[in-house]
């Protein structure tokens, strides 16, 4: 196609250059490129003409936009959200993958470090341990004596015998069971969640205390709830912090004139909740200090190492639970435990 307005503009540019400029000595010759070659898109898709086959400079009429030409800009900014989505959904797995191994390696930790824990309480209940495993294997040497004198006697009585056996039996097993708790206590083992009665995990506590009460002069009282406490957790590890706080409920009166020393413990329903509550007779703890006793490190005993408290409490929030200490109006400090309550099967 012949373009007569890039003809015009072209001549009228040769025009001014020849006017302004000096007068050649030979006359020049210039060829305009004046000319346009275009092409009919509709006909190239009907004849199957690709663009890379049209020479340079040609000019498509009739062309239909494609997507990219019509939505340019969406379709940029559309791909940038999509590409601001990704990379913050990597970076949400990727903080959520370091969370979940920070988890893991805390609460590798906090096991470790409750059952170094334990350890050190087993040599403060060594003489209830004692006691706990003295007394059947005590009365099994009874037995066995009883019965040896029965056996040597002219007629031995067959009956006395089995009742004598079933008292033999009887307190192995119950030997058996001090050993089985005792391991269970002590054992370094992984957190395990189970669904545990919150009053036989305090009762059996109390058992292991009860020498230990004894040695410090203190009078052990329990009054648990009646109807059971169902609580999700690892049995362990609430029975390590009942046994912390009791024995620090004891240790508060150690330096306490004569007079009432008691450790009550009780348990009951709060709404959602199981509560247990650790109340001693002792002087109670300064207003100041009450906010960090739970703090690790803080310990008001002189060989104390400060982290009994500091355990319990990342024990109990490890749970779902939370822990706290105030002065009771009688005198002496208490200590609550909450807990949720395990959800009904």
């Amino acid at each position: 196609m012949y373009s007569f307005s890039a003809h015009g503009v072209e001549a009228a540019e040769l025009t001014l250059r020849v006017l302004m400029g000096p007068v050649p000595s030979e006359p020049q010759i210039l060829e305009a490129q004046t000319n346009k070659m275009l092409f009919d898109w509709r006909q190239m898709q009907r004849w199957g003409i690709s663009e890379s086959s049209l020479p340079w400079g040609s000019k498509i009429l009739f062309h239909d936009p494609t997507a990219w030409d019509q939505y340019r800009w969406q379709i940029s900014a559309t791909a940038a959200a999509l590409l601001l989505q990704a990379v913050m959904i990597t970076g949400l797995l990727y903080e959520h993958r370091r969370r979940r191994k920070a988890e893991i390696e805390a609460r590798q930790r906090l096991s470790e470090l409750a059952h170094l824990n334990r350890h050190a309480t087993a040599g403060e209940l060594s003489a209830s341990i004692a006691h706990e495993l003295n007394q059947p294997l005590g009365a099994i040497l009874n037995n066995a004596e009883t019965a040896r004198i029965i056996l040597n006697s002219p007629s031995p009585n067959l009956d006395e015998m089995k009742t004598i056996v079933d008292e033999i039996m009887r307190d192995d097993q119950r030997a058996t069971q001090v050993i089985r708790r005792l391991r269970r206590l002590f054992k370094k083992t992984v957190s395990e969640t189970q669904n545990i009665d919150f009053n036989e995990t305090v009762s059996e506590a109390l058992q292991f205390l009860s020498m230990q009460a004894i040695e410090h002069n203190v009078t052990l009282n329990s009054r648990l709830a009646q109807e059971p406490l169902r609580v999700s957790g690892d049995r362990i590890q609430l029975q390590q912090v009942f046994l912390n706080l009791v024995i620090n409920g004891m240790d508060a009166m150690a330096g306490a004139a004569s007079g009432r020393r008691e450790v009550t413990c009780s348990t009951a329903v709060d709404a959602s909740s199981a509560k247990i509550s650790i109340a001693d007779s002792g002087p109670g703890i300064p207003s100041d200090k009450l906010k960090t006793i739970f703090e690790p490190f803080f310990t008001t005993k002189g060989d104390g190492m400060g982290m009994g408290l500091s355990i319990a409490r990342t024990i109990v929030e490890a749970h779902g639970g939370t822990i706290w200490a105030e002065n009771q109006s009688v005198g002496g400090a208490v200590f609550h435990v909450s807990l949720p309550l395990a959800k009904a099967n």
